[in-house]
């Protein structure tokens, strides 16, 4: 991890647990040790960062001077923390924690007031917990590969027990309470096919760019789903 990712890591670490934070958490949560954990809080004091506290006391960040402050109203904060709360739900460990991660930064920029109201909402979510089979490849090569626009290689079992081997050009995800999906265009079949995430036993690289063909390529499947038959 580069030194910019981790003080960042370490910045939102700050922002997301409830304070203060001892120096032990704070390393375990960055991957480091509490030796390059004191030199990096220094390196974010010195940055502009204020951080109370010291090693054995915990830490406690006061003002965070890498984020603007900004202003929402009450049900606009009740909003936020409910779309982030329903991510727990979808199965996928590292989506729900980015969400966190952002709020707890959005969180560590509003006025006192209303960071008190984002500690004491009045919504929750109840949303019971399906069994859902996890996937079994890397969703990060997944999300890179919808981003950069770029083809995977799939080794893919359907519902019949068949399997083979194929490559797509993924085009989005979709979660449901009992799914999640991956659009593509598949090469084998030369059409768009919708697969379900769990099904997918290996995955790796195509090598082949289509962008900017994404954006069309999705307008022609909704067309296709909209029109009526003849």
């Amino acid at each position: 991890m580069s030194r910019t990712d981790r003080l960042m890591r370490l910045m939102d670490t700050l922002r997301r647990l409830p304070q203060p934070v001892t120096a032990a958490r704070l390393a375990e949560e960055t991957c480091v040790s509490p030796r390059q954990l004191y030199r990096d809080i220094a390196t974010l004091r010195a940055g502009g960062a204020l951080i109370d506290g010291a090693a054995g006391l915990g830490y406690t960040l006061t003002e965070d001077s890498a984020l603007p402050p900004q202003s929402f109203s009450r049900l606009e904060i009740e909003a936020l923390l409910l779309a982030i709360s329903g991510l727990r739900a979808l199965g996928d460990d590292a989506l729900t924690r980015a969400g966190e991660d952002a709020l707890a930064r959005i969180i560590a920029t509003l006025p006192e007031s209303q960071g008190r109201h984002a500690l004491h909402t009045t919504m929750r979510l109840f949303r019971p917990l399906t069994e859902r089979p996890a996937p079994q490849v890397d969703m990060a090569l997944l999300r890179q590969a919808l981003w950069d626009e770029q083809s995977l290689i799939i080794d893919y079992q359907d519902k019949t027990g068949q399997r083979s081997t194929r490559e797509i050009w993924p085009l989005g995800l979709s979660y449901s309470d009992n799914h999640m999906l991956l659009l593509a265009m598949c090469q084998l079949r030369g059409d768009y096919r919708l697969f379900h995430v769990p099904s997918i036993l290996a995955m790796q690289p195509g090598g082949t760019s289509f962008r900017p063909r994404r954006v069309a390529l999705l307008r022609d499947y909704v067309v296709q789903r909209t029109r009526c038959p003849a």
